[in-house]
């Protein structure tokens, strides 16, 4: 990756993008698979080790958690050594946590503190992928290459899910988890060489967070929480309804399937679009929360189309918000991103804890309204830090505020020229040239 400095100018290469986005995408995987993998083998895991669904819970908002804590200093180590560097660490990380799984994990304590350390690999390899593709995806081809990345998150639920039969019902569930640092140990070569750094300290200070991205950041917060409540209370949701638990099985492998198609199509649509990204965003939340109303209502049809709904477009969106996020910030997207990113954390962290509370006192149909509540400020909230990014893109473009805590990507003078071809719509708007720049 070229080392882009501020007052280096260097051209910019995008060598094999279907390797980065895959390379991007497996990274990502290996990030979530261990939360994926404790959900999945709960049945085992708690027999062994003696938890109840309770104690599942809690270790995965410790998993969250944590992810949140450290998203911000993730994204200051990929900016200061590279995300292949961090991505590195983060499989390494990954796979000496899983063996320490699979051999010292002996009661439900260790346990929890072995996800806890290793919840710190998710935002290392979720911000080194980010900065890849940036710096490494041609600009016409990011939006289909976040949605793929975000889309590897519902597909890591495939693969714990697999590991069931596959793993722990034949050789015990341990095994899983060695299999698990095996892929990451096999994903090393995959990750691509690169610089050092993606930006100078000048340039990380001018990127630093604004009150525009903490209210994205609160936005992923709400709409996090309510939508992670889809995968961890669906089933039993619908079961308390009278469905059987093999067709609520298979209505959550819908939603997951939709899911992952649904952040794909809307990666890919953005490539076609020259901003009004994050409007497409709240748009998404707006309808999700709709989708969240659906299911507190009697019968199957409002419970289809609530799922369906729900997951296609109230959990498609992170894909989208990152990519809008990096495209205003293209000299630090992982400083940028790393700030929205904790929000989504923090809300994967407190939503299943405080909406399982709420079902446990008022049942599932009060739960499920107040999740779409939450979703629908979510989407208010989307609109309010767009606002807050075009006025504070105005005020730097008409220098009012030369030091204004807000982007740099409307000052063309501190972003070097990468090549003599004329812009593409997408690149003028991120020089500020006009107000739809915030995507």
């Amino acid at each position: 990756m070229a080392d882009l400095t501020e007052n280096t100018p260097q051209a910019v290469t995008y060598a094999r993008p279907t390797r980065t986005v895959l390379a991007a995408t497996v990274v990502t995987v290996a990030g979530v698979l261990p939360v994926f993998l404790i959900g999945g083998l709960a049945v085992q895991l708690g027999a062994e080790l003696d938890f109840s669904p309770a104690g599942l819970g809690l270790a995965v908002a410790v998993y969250f958690g944590v992810s949140a804590l450290a998203s911000v200093p993730s994204g200051a180590l990929v900016e200061r050594y590279g995300p292949a560097v961090v991505a590195r660490a983060s499989l390494l990380l990954v796979a000496a946590a899983m063996l320490a799984v699979a051999t010292v994990a002996r009661s439900y304590p260790v346990l929890l503190v072995l996800l806890a350390v290793v919840a710190l690999a998710n935002p290392l390899g979720q911000m080194a992928s980010n900065a890849t593709l940036a710096h490494r995806v041609p600009p016409g081809r990011q939006g289909l290459s976040f949605g793929i990345k975000q889309a590897a998150i519902p597909a890591g639920t495939l693969l714990a899910g697999a590991a069931v039969p596959a793993v722990a019902l034949t050789v015990g569930w341990r095994w899983a988890f060695v299999a698990a640092a095996v892929l990451a140990l096999a994903i090393l070569p995959v990750v691509p060489a690169g610089g050092r750094r993606t930006s100078s300290p000048a340039q990380r200070r001018g990127e630093r967070a604004t009150g525009a991205l903490v209210a994205l950041g609160v936005a992923g917060t709400l709409a996090a929480g309510s939508a992670n409540a889809l995968g961890t209370f669906l089933v039993d949701s619908a079961a308390a309804r009278g469905l059987s638990p093999g067709l609520a099985g298979l209505l959550l492998t819908l939603g997951g399937a939709v899911c992952l198609v649904s952040r794909v199509l809307m990666g890919a649509l953005a490539d076609r679009r020259s901003g009004g990204h994050l409007n497409v965003v709240a748009g998404m939340l707006a309808v999700g929360a709709g989708g969240l109303g659906l299911l507190h209502l009697a019968g199957s049809a409002p419970l289809v189309i609530g799922v369906v709904l729900a997951f296609g477009l109230g959990w498609a969106w992170p894909g989208l918000l990152n990519f809008a996020v990096v495209r205003l910030h293209p000299q630090a997207p992982t400083t940028a991103t790393s700030i929205t990113q904790t929000g989504v954390y923090a809300g994967g962290c407190l939503g299943p804890l405080s909406l399982g509370t709420l079902a446990d006192h008022l049942g599932y149909p009060t739960m499920w309204l107040v999740a779409a509540t939450a979703m629908l400020l979510a989407a208010g909230l989307m609109l309010t830090g767009r606002r807050m990014l075009l006025t504070a893109l105005r005020r730097r473009r008409d220098g009012a505020d030369p030091t204004a805590d807000s982007p740099t990507v409307d000052n063309p003078s501190r972003i070097p020229r990468q090549r003599q071809t004329p812009p593409t719509p997408t690149e003028r708007t991120e020089s500020g040239e006009t107000d739809s720049a915030v995507a």
